[in-house]
Formats: C-alpha cells, structure tokens, sequence
C-alpha cells in the first residue's frame, strides 16, 4: 500500500517546490554470542530510571501484539453479492470451505462486522443444516455439529446484508477510512461524479462487507460472483470465467482467483469504466480508468509490463499470479492498494495530456512499480503479522529505487533514496520505533515513514553489505522457499544467511529489531602520511545501539580517487591510511548508503572539489546544500552556476532553490539566468522552482515572466505564477487570471483561490461555488481556507451561501482532512462575523473523529 501522510498534507502547498535535505547516519547493537531463532521483540519503551533524560522521541508503552493464533484455516471463499444502492447496502451469501488448523475444532468464531445474519448453515450433508451461532455485530460465533479434524475440509453456507456506513467511524493517517466496503454517488445526485462501488481491506477491514478470518496469516482461494446493472464493468481478483446477461437488465459476472491469498487482498470494483488492454508474457494486463481517460492510460500505466519482467528476470521468479489489472477510484481512502491481481489507485493517478507534461517517476510511476512488487513482497509471501509489515511495504518502497535505477539511471534512483532518507528522518525527530513492532497502540500505526522509507534504506545497505549476486539470490530463495505462506523477519534472515554462509544476526538485530539510526560526527586530519580519520557515534546510546557499520571511505589525491572499505564498531574510533601526499578530499560514505544522521567536516574548498568531483548525485547536492550560505564567495557563486546547467534536474532545482534572494558576485548576469531557466528549461519542476526563486526578489520586476508563464504548458508553472502575482499587488492580471478560471486543474485552481482571496470582487463568490465540485480532496483543503478569507471582504448579508456550504462540509465530507479545511475556512472568517463562533464550538463538540478533536483542541 502506498500512503498519504496528513502531517504532510497540511503543512506544504502545492505551490511549493521544496528541495529535499539529505543527511546519513546509522546506529546498532551487538549480536548476542547464543543466537536465537527470532531476535527478541524490544517492548516500547524501555524502564527508564529516575534522574535519566528520557528522548522526546521515545514513544510510551503501547500493548503487545502477538500473532494471531491459528485455530481454523479459511481454505477457500466464494461469495456471491448484489448491491442496494438507495440503503448501501451489500446483500452477499458467502460459502466457507474451512478446515482445523492442528487441533480439532467444534466451533468457529468469524470476523463480520455490521451486518444483519439471515442464516448460518452447513453444507456438504443431504440438505443443508442450520447451525447455532451468536453473533454481537462485530464477530460471529459458530457452533459446529461436531468436532472437525484437520483432516478434514467442511463448508459453511452464511446469507447475510453488509451495512458499512452504519458502522462507527474510523481510520487513520494512512488509511483514512475503514468500512471496507464504499459506495461513491449511489444515487447518481452529484453531477461531476460517477457512481462506483470498491473496496479497501487492509488492515483488517474486508470483513466489513463478507465473514472470514480477517488476519494476515489466514490464506485462500476464491470465487467472487457480482450482479450488477449491465453498463458497469466489474472487477475483481483472479480471472473473469463467467458472464451472463438477466432478463432484469443485470449483468452477472464472476471472477476466479485459483492461488490463496490473504483476505485482506480481497477486492471488488463497479462502475463506469473504459478498460484498456495489454500483456505481459501472454497473460492479459489491463488498466481501468474513467472512460475520459482512455486514451492517456497507457501512457500513465503503459510500462506495466515492463517492470513485470524487469522484476521477474531480477528476482528470478515470474510474476506468479494469473493476470494483473489496475483501476483508478473515485474518493479512494489510500494512495493504493496492491490487492492480488487487480491493484486500486486513487483517482489523482489519470492523468490528461496536458497533466502528463507534469507528472515525473516520483509521482505516479514509483507508485505502479511499489504496488506491483507487492505481488512478490505481501502478496507471494504475507507478512504473519502486522508487526512484521516492513517485509512488504519496506520491499515495495525498495522496488521504486531499483526501478528508478534500472530506468532512469544512478541520479534518480539516488533522488528517490535521498527523499526516502529525508522523510523517515523528519519523523524520527518525534518517534523512533523498531521496524519489527510487537508493541503499538494500533496496527495502522505500522503505516509510517519507518515501516516504508526506513525499511527500503535499510535493505539497501543490506544489499551494499553482502553484494548485488547474493542480495537477489538471497531473495529468490526467501520467495521460492516460502512462496503462498505467511512469514515473520527470521526466514528473511534465514534466506540471506543460507545464501551468504554468514551469521547476519547482528545486521538484522541492529536495524529490524532495535530502535533509531547512528548520528555521526567525522572529521580527518593530515599527518606522516597519513590520514586519520575520526568518526564518533554520537546517539544516545541509553535507548539505542551502538552501531556496527560497513562503510566505504574515498580518499582523492589530486585527481585520484582510492576506496577504502571500513567498519565501524565502537562509539569513538580513529582509522588510518596511507597517502603520499595531503588528500584534495577526504569521503565518508562516499556510497551514500548509510541510514543515519552525518555531520561531516569539510572545508569549502573540499565542498568546491566534491562538487566537481561528484560520484553521484548525492554528493553533488550535499555540496550545494552546504555552501548555501557561502554563495558571496567567487567560487561558490560560479559553482551554483554550473549547477544550472547540470544535465540532472534536481540538481538544477537545488541550485535554483539557494539562489533565492542571491547578492553575491554578477548578480545580474545570475538573476539573468534564473529567469531564463524559468521560461526555458525543459523541466516544468525546474521552471516552476526559477519563479519562486525569481519572486525573491522583491526589488526587481519580473512580472513580465509570471505573466508569460500564465500560458505555459504546464499546470504546476502556471499555479507557481499565481503565486508570484498574488505577492505583487501592483500589477493588474485580472484579465489573463480570469482566462483560467475554467481550468481542469486542481492545482491551478487552488493557486486561483489563493489569489482571490487576497485581491478578488465580489464577483468571484459564485466562481468559487462554481469550482467546489471540481476540486481533489486534497486540494480542497486549501481551496476552502482560501474561500473563508475571501469571504471577510463580503459584506456579512451576502456570505449566507458560501457559510452554509463550509458548514456543511465541515459536518459531514467523508474525508476528514477536508471537514478539517471546511472548518479552518470558517475560523478564517470568524473575526469578522462573531456568530459563527457558536457554530464552530457547536461543529468541534459533535465531532466524533479523534484526529479532528486534537487538531480543535490546538486551535
């Protein structure tokens, strides 16, 4: 699953182009001498005595979470549903092969969560025999008529009406909603929306809508049989066998999964889609979009089949299962879903041909290639548990780097490294957990940037430590060896270890099992010909390890580089080795491999000749970042320059991003360059990241160029020249503004509604009502801020609309982050229009989700 984190959301504008830090560090803990099978699970938070700082970032004690306990095995489902739209409603009769897992089992108890039961039934005798059960509207407890050997298979036939809006709201900040089971304008009353239904199961939600064991270390087969209105499409996982036309006008369509799969895998799709066809080896590829969107599908999900073998060839084993689809949803509750055979995507990944000249690998081709290598990482082989999450969502995120290198070459696959790092270091300053955690207060918290970003950086250094042959040789034997089972992190160590003739347990205790990453300070001197380098692990060692680390250390004499290959083992060491003559510069993890914090001296010039220098780009851009703040100096000033002719784009848009505000040597010749990167570069990221650039500069008047770009190709420049115009109130742009007001965009559209809010009439009160159905989600959490402030300037008689929709949205929008919009918008207005604080008191008290009370209590 690819997740949004909210955090994110709230804090950066789509306006904004900001330029990632890098930064490394690592940090371990030393193996034990006895080695068990499984390290041992590190609790939350340690015992702390008194009079010890305890780190802001310690999490408290949050409960244990064994695996779940297998009593009974879901052998295979076969579900047969229809749908009542008016209610929302799904009416399902599901048939059940189950078996004991060891011991014998008399009864059964099963996830089914808001449904009303009609019948409960065993099947397999002469006629069908109604059972006993119990059931409290969250689990339904079966009686059997007997006791069942594992031996022996036996089925059960359940008829029961799913209700997933009648169940409390819940969801997290990855997964914003857990009903399973969405019905997205039933009714067909909003005009700009199609009607679909789909579902979401992960975590545990698919026992929202049928009765199963809804674990992740359950494994079945299925059958999925759907009765639609014959203009739908349907999809589902597995194969379409059978369709067959009613004489209602319905359409019965049912789909064969035939390899067993977690439940939590299970999906269903409906709607109006235009499908589009491809193929991988002779087994079909499709991809379901909005029907206006057919015609640039293949060129968003096109390379598909590409990645399919490219992963199969480097993993040595073929994509496994029978065909694999992907669909794009309406009011999506994730940011994908890897589902087995049929993956969902948000409706943000279509994309127009004009929205394409924007789109990059970071956005939605890393996010096809993190979901397909599910197929292989969650789907092949299943974490048992959610503890254990890192060994499917860790890989997918590793999958985007290695398609990024595979495609696109060393630079963007170390831009999507350098991000990785820079993400799970940001939430690392408020939370550090193991990557395998036996202990959280809720499952979907193993959905952050240490499950995902962390765990992909660290199979990277796993496979910089044993080497590219035995790293992938070493997961082809975990996937053939525990292919179709459920798996915890010592069969990953086993693998590697088998495959390498190494004990692995010190890598695997100090990265999966513990807790946190090395902070690093390194410095090196000269002397007798030799140099000395000092590197001190400078954590806090109470509640994390002190790190064994491999690392590369490049010494360049001259123009002469010498590789070095070091390990670090103590809190403070010094290495030496040999150089003839005083170094030119001297690299630390000259890889850039290391997951940690790096604080690394280096003189300016040091930082000139890396950059000149540079391996790769990571090192390119940490000279820059570096001598952000030296660009007065002749050197620096010229180097920046250079950058903005480097043949890479991020490094172009680094150089553009210090240069804001620029006052050092030829500042007009520099300024000069910048506007014509602006209008020029082929890179619509470096276009847009030169107008910001350009708009720090308040005494020079480039609104010539905002106003050009106003007509450039893509959407994201033209929202960054809003943007700039918006901060330049003496320049009339009304008429080219208004030329735009009917775009597509969502992005655009919100950089519009930060405009007017600062220098609208009147007039564009109905515009901004006018584009509220056509704004994403996402964006409408600024676009109704906007709109809120736009409002103090009319007089209060007139506001009555506008209020009534942000009151309404802030109520009942089934997204919270877009309720939490609605209600910052009334907040914006509220000074000017005291009674609105009784409504806003009125919209927190009623508010049931947790994440919304908090966000009130800080306002």
């Amino acid at each position: 699953m690819r997740y949004l984190f909210f955090s994110i959301l709230i804090s950066c504008t789509l306006l904004s182009l900001p330029v990632l830090s890098q930064s490394a560090g690592n940090k371990g803990k030393a193996a034990s001498h006895r080695k068990p099978v499984t390290p041992a699970p590190v609790a939350a938070a340690p015992p702390v005595s008194s009079g010890i700082t305890v780190p802001s970032w310690l999490p408290p004690a949050t409960p244990a979470h064994p695996t779940p306990t297998l009593l009974s095995d879901v052998v295979d489902t076969k579900l047969d549903v229809r749908f009542d739209y008016a209610h929302q409603y799904l009416l399902g009769t599901a048939v059940l092969t189950l078996r004991a897992h060891f011991y014998p089992q008399s009864n059964l108890l099963l996830d089914a969560k808001g449904f009303d039961i009609k019948s409960v039934q065993l099947l397999g005798t002469k006629a069908p025999k109604n059972l006993t059960y119990k059931y409290d509207g969250r689990q339904l407890a079966i009686t059997l008529d007997r006791a069942y050997p594992r031996e022996q298979t036996y089925q059960l036939r359940i008829a029961y009406v799913a209700k997933p809006n009648e169940l409390p709201a819940g969801g997290s900040e990855a997964i914003t909603s857990n009903k399973g089971l969405y019905f997205i304008n039933p009714l067909g009353k909003e005009p700009n929306k199609p009607r679909q239904i789909w579902t979401q199961g992960e975590t545990q939600s698919n026992s929202c809508w049928f009765p199963t064991i809804d674990h992740p270390n359950q494994r079945m087969t299925q059958e999925i049989t759907l009765t639609v209105e014959d203009q739908f499409k349907t999809l589902s996982n597995g194969l379409l066998v059978a369709s067959r036309k009613n004489a209602d006008g319905t359409r019965t369509d049912t789909w064969r999964q035939s390899l067993p799969a977690a439940p939590y895998l299970t999906m269903l799709a409906v709607g109006d889609f235009a499908v589009v066809t491809d193929t991988w080896r002779g087994k079909p590829v499709q991809y379901f979009v909005e029907p206006k969107y057919q015609h640039t599908a293949k060129a968003v999900f096109g390379r598909t089949p590409e990645m399919m073998e490219f992963y199969s060839k480097k993993l040595g084993v073929d994509f496994p299962w029978e065909k694999y689809d992907q669909i794009a949803v309406r009011d999506y509750v994730s940011g994908a879903m890897e589902n087995t055979t049929a993956t969902v995507h948000g409706a943000a990944i279509q994309a127009t041909p004009r929205e394409l000249l924007d789109a990059s690998y970071e956005t939605s081709e890393s996010i096809i290639a993190h979901e397909l290598f599910h197929h292989w990482f969650g789907d092949y082989v299943t974490c048992e548990s959610w503890s254990n999450l890192t060994l499917n969502e860790g890989f997918a995120n590793y999958s985007q780097y290695l398609w990024a290198e595979y495609k696109y070459g060393a630079d963007a696959a170390a831009l999507v490294q350098q991000q990785d790092l820079a993400h799970y270091l940001e939430e690392a300053e408020s939370k550090r957990e193991p990557l395998i955690r036996y202990h959280y207060a809720n499952r979907e918290d193993m959905f952050d940037r240490h499950t995902y970003e962390k765990g992909g950086r660290v199979l990277h250094m796993l496979r910089k430590y044993v080497g590219d042959d035995a790293f992938f040789s070493a997961l082809n034997l975990y996937l053939t060896k525990n292919k179709l089972s459920a798996v915890e992190v010592s069969k990953l160590r086993e693998a590697f270890e088998e495959t390498t003739g190494q004990d692995l347990l010190w890598f695997f205790d100090q990265w999966f099992m513990q807790r946190g990453h090395p902070e690093l300070k390194v410095s090196h001197a000269y002397a007798n010909g030799q140099v000395l380098l000092h590197v001190q692990q400078t954590q806090d060692t109470l509640f994390q390890p002190v790190y064994r680390l491999p690392v590369t250390v490049t010494v360049w004499q001259k123009e002469k580089p010498t590789d070095h290959h070091i390990a670090i083992t103590k809190a403070d060491q010094t290495f030496s080795f040999l150089a003839a003559d005083k170094p030119t510069m001297v690299k630390f993890d000259s890889e850039a491999q290391l997951l940690g914090q790096l604080d690394e001296e280096r003189t300016p010039e040091e930082l000139i000749f890396q950059f000149y220098h540079a391996q790769n780009y990571l090192q390119k851009y940490e000279a820059l970042d570096l001598l952000q703040n030296k660009t007065s100096d002749f050197n620096v000033s010229g180097l920046m320059r250079n950058a903005l002719m480097d043949n890479f784009y991020a490094v172009r848009r680094t150089a553009l991003d210090h240069l804001r505000g620029y006052r050092g040597p030829s500042a007009n010749a520099v300024r000069g360059e910048i506007q014509r990167l602006a209008t020029t570069d082929p890179n619509s990221a470096v276009r847009a990241q030169a107008l910001v650039t350009l708009a720090t500069f308040p005494s020079e008047n480039y609104s010539s160029t905002y106003l050009a770009a106003l007509r450039d190709s893509s959407y994201l420049v033209e929202a960054v020249a809003v943007d700039a115009l918006t901060k330049l109130p003496g320049i009339a742009a009304h008429p080219q503004l208004a030329a735009l007001e009917n775009t597509p965009s969502s992005t655009l559209l919100v950089a519009l509604a930060n405009y007017y809010a600062q220098r609208g009439t009147m007039d564009h009160y109905s515009w901004y009502l006018r584009r509220l159905p056509d704004l994403t989600d996402p964006d409408l959490y600024q676009y109704l801020q906007a709109f809120g402030t736009f409002m103090i300037q009319m007089p209060v008689a007139e506001r009555e609309k506008g209020i009534h929709t942000l009151e309404v949205l802030a109520r009942t929008h089934p997204q919270y982050f877009v309720r939490l919009g609605a209600y910052r918008g009334l907040l914006n207005l509220a000074p000017s229009q005291p009674d609105l604080k009784t409504v806003l008191a009125d919209i927190k008290a009623k508010e049931t989700d947790e994440r919304l009370k908090a966000f009130y209590n800080l306002m």
